[in-house]
């Protein structure tokens, strides 16, 4: 309150703060004259006697003096001082003439009526008095005084007061009722019924200055009379623009509660639009079923409401923008959500609390819509000067969008990471490593090697963490890594974090099996330094010792005796009552119940691995940006989101029934008219729902507030009237020929894509019947908002603008109209920045970055080669086609595609294609072509049309499709005259690549910097046929488009080429020892590493030709 009231106070003389601390450095000299005393009587002494000198000037007979000691007590304030002790002297001065001195002395009042009450109460009759001054400021300063003293026995003097300035004819004084509202309900709750007609009188107020605290007073005192809310819906959603920006967001947050109570859920149409969910073909049911669910239509107020906040998103308040986007989270459909992506990555250009937060949120959105913030993948790149708990946030975004297709630019990122200095930082990027293992499969062996060479980092930190994180790995298959297991034991003596060497013992007693030499010898060192380690690794010790007993008694049965006794007089009584336990369970004796059979169940029994899961899983349950969300549990005063309603309330209960529009409508089209669809069509969102609309009269514009009409009516006088007098019919006869082709032009850019424009146009330029001027100004004032970088989302504004710039507009009208066109083909928006451009969702195609983890990742390596390689020709083109189309389901068009494996002509990051086209109907196929929609991402150069395509006849043609290195199917509509059929190419991992010409020195030392987590690598046995050269070679190319590089050694092959989009290099070597061999891979992409060695393995285990 005490800073609303500062805002509200206007000072004549300007520095009044500034003489205040004057005042408080002038009075600091006075304990120079006390320097006898001691120290505490000296300080008493000096406030007393500071303020000593300000009570006399308050008593003076001067209002000049006693304005300057109220300028010095409120800069006193400001800075913190207390000043409670001036309160008498201040009190007297209540019933000042001066209004500069009054303005002042019910600032300091409200400061401290709680405080001293006694005293404030015996002014009451004076704030009484000023309740009727004719100042609207003193009105509303009385008021907020009079709330502020929090005495029980004022509650009937402070009802009177709020139910009178309710009516109050100032905006001003109805919007300080409405902060009373709050006050008298915290002091009095008994009071709540009276309040609540306050407050329905005064959500019906058409301002926008008072919308915001009422419906604050709303939220506070009756949240769950949404009641209240019907008739003042539409009114509100059009106030929003106007309101002041924290009112806007208490707006926003009740009518998001409002709108999951009054509209159906919008959300069951989103399996036609499911992300995850692409498939090539549909049936007939299946397009049946698109249909149907395609028949929901959106509630008119729903759209309103989505509407009316979208142009919020360009605010320049964090918490508006913030709660727009918590809106459309919770409201909007889900293919809508895309809008804000871009409007919450801006954010982060704030300060790093406000960066925390939208973190949070965004952390919370991508586990489960990725797609909206892959695009921005960059944005979430950790920078060196960023705060741990930014970093962190960051790492958990960048770990929920990791995919196949990108995972390889993250780890890349990730490798980076662990070599910072901020160790928790270091450590979380570990675990993060550890959660993009398990959640993609092609990167767990990738991983889990990179995380085994962390083991020899310098770093305790590191190492520790490492070693967790692979023992949870391990869990999932363990047979298969005993090797790991071996190298973590031989670590073992290095390692000093009490955790890590836990996680160790844990992981040789659960699977000593598969290392029986070595876990008896661990236990042994185990044995001689028991008595100096910390309690968790004693406790370990203690379970390795009784599973080794159980396995391979005769080596360690007396080691297990020995452990089990130093464990029996240990200072701490849980490893003591663990090793009595122990004893009892796998040593039989007399006392020994039933228990001691189950041991070894007991002890071995397989549990299950463990699910690394985001931290931010379950936060879903709170509204996003709300403190309840940020801080995971339910804060005092959260109001639940309520789940959709199965059946839409009532809609009739939110219209209101108004005189003045159905006598506009009636009146003949002169001059009012004109203005009701100018407000209309600013409310609209495309041409034909202003089409719709005008027969009718609107709802939206008959709820738009009487300001905005009489601004748009004033406009529209200006404009007519800044035109010149003598050639007054010309110019009219002109302007309205600007506006037929203006008009007609965005007819014609609107027709193609309208369905685009009802997603995309949030805040676009209409022009239509509105004045040029008007439009004109709106497009200058949008272009200078956003090459200044201010942040203005509402047209208001620039509306408002329109009145005073009239002549500079009309002077440059033909310059306005190109702009207008400039706008309304491209919507000029603050969001639309530089760096927000949007990445492909795949991995980037330029192969800078080639970092290594072999070498405990000592930094990234720059591979310049793989530009500048040389493609050869291909050394295997199969002959194999795959179908495309069959003729059954093409109704006798066929068509069937082959992979030629030679450089695309039509582009460089394009594989070639050959497709056949076949006619097996009876009639003639026309204009065959490949419709512009593609429903995936992919880049495709598409075939000339066929004009005519006779029965029983073949065409061949050729088309290129970029793939971005991606084994994901490139879909599109394959059409005819008549028909269009979906179809799809999936490209083999094999087929993406390009032969290229090395020599083996080279291919050494390529091989030597794609190491790591870059290298994949098995050993097979291979049958007898295919052991020889010629057979190796003939298996490796026919599988992938590789060029052979001639080896010095007869017994190591190796291969290479690149990959068509990105010419990231690909090298695999295949070292033959009979009977087996070793197939190892090194490329950045790690998934078409994984994915090769897999084809590898098949193609070289398997006979035949």
């Amino acid at each position: 309150m005490l800073g609303m009231s500062a805002n509200s106070v206007s000072y004549n003389e300007q520095g009044s703060v500034e003489s205040g601390v004057d005042a408080a450095q002038e009075n600091s000299s006075i304990p120079a004259s006390l320097s006898g005393s001691g120290a505490a009587f000296s300080l008493f002494s000096a406030d007393y006697k500071k303020n000593e000198d300000l009570k006399e000037m308050l008593e003076s007979n001067k209002e000049s003096l006693k304005l300057e000691a109220m300028k010095r007590i409120v800069g006193l304030i400001a800075k913190g001082k207390n000043a409670s002790e001036l309160f008498p002297a201040v009190v007297k001065n209540v019933a000042s003439k001066n209004i500069e001195l009054k303005k002042l002395v019910y600032v300091y009042l409200v400061r401290y009526a709680e405080e001293q009450q006694d005293l404030a109460l015996l002014s009451i009759s004076t704030f009484q008095r000023a309740l009727k001054d004719p100042n609207q400021l003193i009105r509303a300063s009385a008021l907020r005084v009079l709330s502020s003293i929090r005495v029980p026995i004022i509650v009937p003097i402070m009802m009177l007061a709020i139910k009178e300035a309710a009516t109050d004819l100032s905006p001003y004084v109805r919007k300080t009722a409405a902060h009373a509202i709050q006050k008298l309900y915290s002091l009095d709750p008994d009071q709540k019924e009276h309040l609540i007609e306050v407050i329905e009188k005064l959500l019906k107020d058409k301002s926008t200055l008072v919308a915001g605290s009422v419906v604050m007073a709303f939220e506070e005192v009756c949240p769950d009379r949404i009641d209240l809310i019907h008739k003042n819906y539409r009114k509100l959603c059009n106030l929003l623009v106007d309101v002041e920006e924290w009112g806007q967001v208490v707006i926003i947050h009740m009518l998001t509660r409002y709108a999951r109570t009054q509209f159906v859920s919008p959300w069951r149409e989103d399996a036609v639009f499911d992300e995850n969910n692409e498939k090539a073909f549909y049936d007939s049911e299946e397009e049946r079923r698109v249909d149907q669910s395609k028949l929901y239509i959106m509630d008119p107020d729903h759209r309103l409401l989505l509407r009316n906040t979208k142009p919020l998103l360009q605010s320049r308040n964090t918490a508006v923008v913030m709660a727009v986007s918590q809106l459309y989270w919770h409201l909007a459909p889900k293919h809508e959500l895309s809008i804000i992506s871009k409007s919450l990555v801006r954010l982060l250009r704030s300060h790093r609390e406000v960066q925390y937060i939208v973190l949070q949120n965004i952390a919370t959105m991508s586990i489960q819509r990725k797609g909206m913030f892959e695009p921005f993948m960059k944005s979430f790149y950790v920078r060196s000067t960023d705060a741990t708990h930014i970093k962190t946030l960051k790492l958990e975004i960048l770990t929920n969008l990791a995919n196949e297709a990108n995972i390889s630019t993250i780890l890349r990122e990730f490798q980076t990471y662990v070599k910072s200095q901020d160790k928790a930082f270091a450590a979380a990027t570990i675990q993060a490593i550890g959660r993009c293992a398990t959640n993609i499969s092609e990167v767990t062996d990738t991983c889990l090697n990179g995380l085994v060479l962390l083991l020899s980092n310098r770093d305790e930190t590191v190492v520790a963490e490492s070693v967790v994180v692979i023992k949870k790995l391990l869990q999932t298959q363990p047979s298969q890594h005993s090797d790991i297991i071996k190298h973590m034991a031989k670590l073992f003596d290095n390692i000093t974090v009490s955790m890590a060497r836990a996680s160790i013992l844990w992981l040789m007693g659960e699977y000593c099996e598969h290392v029986p030499k070595i876990a008896p010898d661990v236990l042994r060192k185990m044995a001689k330094s028991f008595t100096s380690e910390e309690d968790i690794v004693k406790l370990q010790t203690v379970n390795l010792a009784a599973k080794l007993y159980l396995t391979n008694s005769k080596q360690t049965k007396l080691l297990t005796q020995y452990i089990l006794n130093l464990g029996k007089y240990d200072q701490n009584y849980d490893i003591r009552d663990r090793t009595r336990f122990i004893r009892q369970l796998i040593v039989p004796n007399e006392k020994s119940g039933a228990l001691s059979k189950y041991a070894r169940r007991i002890l071995m029994a397989p549990k299950p691995a463990p699910v690394l899961q985001s931290a931010f899983k379950d936060r879903d349950r709170f509204q996003l940006g709300t403190l309840s969300h940020t801080l995971n549990s339910q804060a005092n005063g959260y109001l639940e989101l309520s789940d959709w309603p199965a059946v839409a309330p009532d809609q009739s209960v939110r219209n209101v029934e108004v005189a003045e529009p159905v006598k506009e409508a009636g009146a003949p089209a002169l001059g009012k008219s004109k203005p009701s669809k100018s407000a209309e069509k600013f409310y609209s969102d495309s041409e034909e729902e202003e089409e719709e609309e005008e027969g009718s009269s609107s709802e939206d514009s008959s709820n738009s507030s009487s300001e905005e009409s009489e601004s748009e009516e004033n406009s529209d006088d200006s404009d007519k009237s800044s035109s010149s007098q003598s050639e007054k019919s010309s110019s009219e006869s002109d302007s309205e020929k600007k506006k037929k082709t203006l008009k007609n032009k965005k007819l014609q850019q609107q027709k193609p894509d309208s369905k685009d424009r009802k997603q995309k146009n949030g805040n676009a330029v209409k022009g239509g019947s509105r004045s040029e001027s008007e439009s004109g100004s709106e497009s200058s004032s949008s272009e200078s908002s956003s090459e200044s970088g201010s942040e203005s989302g509402s047209e208001l504004d620039s509306d408002s603008d329109s009145g005073t710039d009239q002549k500079k507009n009309t002077k440059s009208k033909p310059a306005q109209s190109k702009t207008v066109a400039k706008v309304e083909k491209k919507e000029v928006s603050l969001l639309d920045l530089d760096d927000f451009s949007p990445a492909a969702v795949t991995t980037p195609k330029s192969s800078i970055l080639s970092p290594s983890l072999l070498s405990d990742l000592q930094g990234l390596s720059i591979s310049p080669t793989a530009s500048a390689l040389q493609t050869s020709s291909p050394v295997f083109v199969p002959e194999t086609s795959h179908e495309l189309l069959h003729r059954m389901t093409g109704k006798g068009l066929s068509a069937q595609y082959r992979f030629t494996r030679q450089p695309c002509i039509y582009g460089n990051s394009m594989v070639s294609l050959q497709l056949t086209l076949s006619n097996s109907s009876d009639q003639a196929l026309e204009n065959i072509h490949i419709s512009e929609k593609t429903s995936t991402g992919q880049n495709i150069h598409r075939f000339n049309a066929i004009e005519r395509l006779e029965p029983q006849a073949s065409v061949t043609v050729s088309m290129g499709v970029d793939f971005n290195d991606s084994t994901q199917a490139a879909n599109f509509q394959l059409c005819t005259k008549e028909d269009e059929f979906s179809v799809s190419i999936q490209p083999a991992v094999g087929e993406l690549l390009l032969p290229v010409t090395m020599s083996e020195a080279d291919f050494t030392k390529e091989q030597g910097k794609l190491v790591g987590m870059n290298e994949s690598s098995a050993t097979i046995t291979m049958t007898p046929e295919n052991v020889s050269s010629q057979s190796v070679n003939r298996k490796v190319v026919s599988v992938a488009n590789l060029g052979v590089i001639p080896s010095s050694q007869e017994n190591i092959h190796r291969f290479v080429g690149k990959t068509v989009s990105s010419g990231s290099l690909v090298l695999v070597s295949v070292a033959l020892n009979d009977p087996d061999a070793v197939i190892t891979i090194n490329t950045e992409k790690t998934v078409m590493g994984s994915m090769l060695l897999r084809q590898f393995k098949t193609a070289l285990t398997n006979g035949g030709p």
